[in-house]
């Protein structure tokens, strides 16, 4: 069996970022697939690496998260070309499992489907282009229809679908009934997170000694709404709460955060840089509640964002300022919390408890691991792709 992955945003541990397709290719491997990877890098000319097992072709389209509308389309769009001829060198492969956002590797999943007679998984983290739509970035009514219009006919040319979460799964299968969609959530690497005795050593390097530690880590973009972490923490600063507040990432909006907690003297917030895997585990190991922030769009309460599952792995308290299934879920297994997004003086009260209950605050802490393990565990949804992969192939040759 030969599986060729396409994602534009592929990551590797040492890199960091959201590693969910390493994980992906990591499990294949282990199961002696021959598993290539085509993907982007920003810097010139093309490069290929092997990587424990994975192949992985990095095709010369740069990418940043600062880009406007107009520098992010143009780089999806080259990077459909680039991996439609990266491809062409690949036509022996059994299936292609491509990967968004963007969506546009869809356009590339037919190309290669049409031209080189290779069949397609398509995988959906977030509703695209609803979620753009609903944040305001695309308000053209022509640009909306041609979208929608792509987006179906990518869902409609893939052999199967899988979502990362129940919310997508429900979505996809009223847009396209009788298609196959599996639903295969981000993974909890149980056994890279653990929950962790703080070390003195990292309090002292974080500046943290004593403190209760809420950390946000990931992307710092317009979705993210990070302003209300900012507010959160001056919150806690006008109320005399021993907190700390950590924020970990790059993004479009960092320097316009700094600024403002500048501005507003923010003595309880310290800025990271981005970190690899092994400086996220620094920051864990030193974070007591761990923060997922979204601005206040229906559509980003579908999603399935990893810092979430790397806070259970971790063993942390979640924190969540937004509805949906994360909430339904962190509530249900007592595992975290919902704060108000329109009102950050209820992050400062319903962290009290916590702050004066250490037993309490275990317990929650303890309930995310054992959901972690139970399931989103890296091992056992690593099996289930593989099985999902093994599966797709079969039918494609007896079909055939």
């Amino acid at each position: 069996m030969k599986i060729l992955i396409l994602h534009q945003h592929f990551k590797i541990p040492r890199h960091g970022g959201a590693i969910r397709s390493y994980y992906l290719a990591k499990a294949l491997v282990d199961k002696g697939v021959k598993t290539v990877v085509i993907t982007a890098q920003n810097e010139p000319g093309y490069r290929k690496l092997s990587l424990e097992g994975i192949e992985i072709h990095y095709a010369p389209v740069p990418y940043d998260n600062r880009y406007g509308f107009t520098q992010r389309t143009l780089s999806f769009f080259q990077f459909v070309l680039k991996s439609v001829k990266f491809a062409a060198r690949h036509r022996d492969a059994d299936l292609c499992y491509t990967i968004s956002t963007p969506l546009t590797t869809g356009i590339a999943a037919i190309l290669i489907k049409r031209w080189f007679k290779i069949p397609y998984i398509f995988e959906v983290g977030d509703l695209w282009p609803e979620a753009p739509i609903q944040m305001g970035f695309i308000r053209s009514a022509f640009l909306k229809r041609f979208l929608f219009r792509m987006e179906k006919a990518i869902y409609k040319n893939a052999s199967e679908i899988v979502a990362l979460s129940l919310p997508i799964q429900e979505t996809i299968e009223k847009k396209i009934p009788g298609k196959t969609v599996h639903l295969l959530p981000n993974m909890a690497d149980t056994a890279f997170y653990k929950p962790e005795v703080k070390s003195p050593a990292l309090e002292k390097k974080f500046g943290v000694e004593g403190k209760f530690v809420v950390s946000y880590i990931g992307a710092i973009g317009l979705a993210n709404g990070l302003h209300y972490f900012l507010d959160c923490a001056a919150a806690c600063q006008r109320q005399n709460q021993s907190i700390h507040f950590l924020l970990c990432g790059e993004g479009a909006m960092l320097e316009d955060l700094k600024q403002h907690a500048q501005k507003v003297s923010l003595d309880n917030l310290t800025f990271i840089l981005f970190q690899n895997r092994e400086g996220i585990a620094e920051i864990m190991n030193v974070t007591d509640a761990n923060f997922i922030c979204y601005r206040p769009v229906n559509i980003l309460e579908t999603g399935s964002p990893n810092k979430y599952f790397d806070g259970l792995a971790a063993g942390k308290l979640t924190v969540i300022n937004f509805g949906g299934w994360i909430r339904e879920e962190v509530e249900r297994e007592r595992c975290g919390i919902y704060v108000d997004p329109k009102e950050p003086a209820d992050f400062s009260k319903k962290i009290k408890p916590f702050l004066n209950d250490p037993i309490q605050l275990k317990l929650y802490q303890q309930a995310g691991r054992a959901l972690a393990e139970r399931k989103y565990s890296r091992r056992m949804l690593g099996e289930n792709f593989y099985s999902l992969m093994a599966g797709a192939v079969e039918k494609v040759k007896e079909y055939s």
